[in-house]
């Protein structure tokens, strides 16, 4: 009898980093799945999540929550995470919130646009949850 065994994991651990319990993290996808991904990841370093489900909800979820960090997917309908980064970057009440740009998007051209806009960083999907909590964490910690 031949048995199947399950290969570990390539993708990082999630690292130790220092507290992030209460921190506020808003995620701005129009993907279930990946926001739901991206919730998990946080929820499990004690990180409180909101969703926006487009850039204009976004910009007013921000504007309301004043979240420590914005997660923004690019291609969305209506208004895409381009151009709500460059208006939160505009928006006196929000220019602060620091913005990791979260994106199936990995042209070198699109992340060059992207910082360009005012992000903090660029990720692309699918996204590894160290990565992904090391550079959050990084941002949060400064």
């Amino acid at each position: 009898m031949r048995r199947l065994f399950r290969r570990k994991s390539s993708r990082s651990a999630i690292p130790v980093v220092a507290d992030l319990s209460g921190k506020k993290v808003l995620i701005v996808d129009d993907s279930a799945t990946q926001t739901h991904v991206l919730r998990t990841m946080l929820e499990k370093v004690g990180i409180d999540v909101y969703v926006a489900s487009s850039g204009e909800d976004g910009l007013r979820e921000a504007r309301h929550l004043h979240p420590d960090l914005v997660l923004m997917d690019v291609v969305m309908p209506g208004m895409n995470g381009f151009q709500a980064t460059r208006k939160l970057r505009k928006d006196e009440r929000t220019e602060h919130i620091p913005v990791i740009i979260v994106t199936t998007k990995g042209q070198e051209t699109d992340k060059e646009w992207g910082l360009r806009q005012g992000a903090n960083d660029y990720l692309v999907k699918p996204v590894d949850a160290g990565v992904l909590i090391e550079k959050v964490a990084n941002i949060l910690n400064d």
